[in-house]
């Protein structure tokens, strides 16, 4: 008797389920508000594709474009115009998966990572040109619900602030910079 509990318990651990890790894509679309925007939102979109371990942590990558970032509101957008923001920034993701990483479920998060935001801003004669880029950081919450065990929606709000380009001295300074707004976004998420 003893054999067969001890082969059955041995069956039983070689046969458990791994720790799952999911790989995320999630393309997005959303609005910039607050701070830089004026007063002013703008319509923003982006990808981000990641990684969430069995447990609570991760990383993603976020990329993200705003067409006309410092013209005023208007109806028609245009992607190719002289006045933008550009952010590829790298995230760290914290979040607890509520109804386990298969089939359905839900897992908040927190995020923040660090990267690049360029601007440029270009007048309608190209007699003004200014392009920037400065490196910044963004801080943000959201959350992923997965209908299936591949389908998904995401949605979250990050607040993005560049930093201070370094002193003359080139002594290692971490300041903020006076570049900011907030970005909602959302889109869908395929795990796998």
């Amino acid at each position: 008797m003893k054999k067969y509990l001890i082969g059955t318990a041995l069956l039983v651990a070689l046969t458990a389920a791994p720790a799952r890790a999911d790989w995320l894509f999630t393309p997005s679309i959303g609005s910039t508000f607050g701070a830089d925007t004026n007063g002013r939102e703008h319509f923003t979109y982006g990808t981000a594709i990641g990684w969430m371990g069995a447990g609570i942590f991760g990383w993603e990558a976020d990329f993200s474009f705003t067409p006309e970032f410092f013209e005023g509101n208007d109806d028609d957008i245009d992607f190719d115009g002289g006045s933008n923001v550009v952010t590829a920034m790298g995230n760290a993701i914290i979040g607890v998966p509520i109804g386990g990483q298969r089939d359905a479920g839900f897992r908040p998060y927190l995020t923040g990572g660090l990267g690049m935001l360029q601007t440029e801003a270009r007048s309608n004669d190209d007699l003004f040109h200014v392009d920037n880029s400065e490196f910044g950081f963004n801080l943000g919450a959201g959350a992923l619900g997965f209908f299936t065990d591949h389908v998904g929606i995401r949605g979250d709000v990050r607040y993005l602030r560049s930093f201070v380009d370094p002193d003359e001295d080139n002594e290692f300074d971490i300041n903020v910079g006076n570049f900011d707004y907030w970005r909602a976004a959302g889109g869908v998420t395929f795990r796998w």
